[in-house]
């Protein structure tokens, strides 16, 4: 393991920092680059491809270099689980082998920006697709299917995992007690659909109920993403318990639902400065929501009007 490490001591619990935004659109939409099932793992198996990957990460660290922040930088492994990888032709070795090498891209990104707090966040994806649950899994199914790719982050420089797009309940038990099982802080980000229910019609409020109730309070707290804020804001004025569990907003730039955003061919890559307003808002109203970046549309455009309007 690196020289430097948060795993024990994570800079999100006291302070705001920054995430990056939607990956995989700007790399098919804007860098023209093909993402077989929407996979960016595969490009670290090529030089072309893991320059590209670079890059995009290197231009949210000169953001948050810029406003003075710190950095959440997820590994480009949302899609490096067994069901996936074998669609693309990855074994166990090889899937363990891509989350090794993602995680060692990002340390080595770190360690070329010593004045930039740069948090590593080993990212788990759904099993299933994003958008639809599709068939549901036992919570204890799911910490069996998630537990080979956290145990390889665990053996790695990564300060937490964190599952982006969960969409529904067990899911996201199992991949928290199987974060927990190695060691490693874990958060749980859910999306919702315009209504700001999960897409399997659960409330959200529920289902960060549930989680909690399931592992003792496992995550360090929760996470909305790909939506866009009109989808959840109203959600979050319940005042309940829950509400104080949410710490991270990861989201859309446009406001079509996930139907709509699976039928589009031109990415909707909607208005920066609305979307950073959007966000101050939130943080007004929700002071414990503590890393922010985008989703799907979002850039460095949107993520750098985020940290301007939030952190200057």
């Amino acid at each position: 393991m690196g020289a430097i490490s948060y795993r024990h001591d994570l800079p999100q619990t006291r302070e705001v920092l920054l995430a990056d935004g939607g990956l995989e659109t700007t790399l098919v939409f804007d860098r023209g680059i093909e993402l077989t099932h929407f996979a960016a793992f595969p490009l670290l198996d090529e030089n072309v491809g893991k320059a590209a990957l670079i890059d995009y990460f290197v231009s949210y660290i000169e953001i948050a270099r810029r406003v003075g922040a710190g950095i959440v930088l997820e590994t480009p492994t949302w899609r490096a689980n067994r069901d996936w990888g074998a669609l693309l032709g990855y074994d166990e070795n090889a899937l363990d082998s891509s989350n090794r090498a993602a995680v060692a891209m990002l340390e080595e990104l770190r360690g070329a920006s010593p004045d930039v707090t740069i948090v590593i966040s080993g990212l788990v994806g759904p099993r299933g697709d994003g958008y639809q649950p599709g068939q549901q899994m036992t919570a204890v199914e799911a910490e069996a299917y998630h537990r080979a790719q956290i145990a390889t982050f665990a053996d790695t420089a990564v300060d937490l995992t964190t599952l982006l797009t969960a969409n529904y309940v067990d899911e996201a038990i199992g991949f928290a007690r199987a974060g927990r099982s190695v060691g490693l802080p874990v958060v749980v980000s859910f999306t919702v659909e315009t209504d700001g229910t999960l897409p399997t019609g659960e409330q959200l409020g529920d289902a960060v109920n549930a989680v909690d109730e399931a592992t003792d309070a496992a995550p360090v707290f929760y996470g909305i993403n790909c939506a866009h804020p009109d989808h959840f804001v109203e959600v979050l004025t319940s005042g309940d318990d829950w509400v104080g569990r949410v710490g991270l907003i990861r989201a859309n730039a446009s406001r079509m639902s996930h139907a709509e955003l699976d039928e589009a061919e031109e990415l909707d890559s909607g208005d920066p400065d609305e979307l950073a307003a959007a966000y101050v808002s939130l943080r007004r109203d929700h002071p414990g929501i503590r890393v922010i970046g985008g989703c799907c549309g979002t850039d460095h455009r949107h993520v750098g009007a985020i940290a301007d309007a939030c952190l200057r």
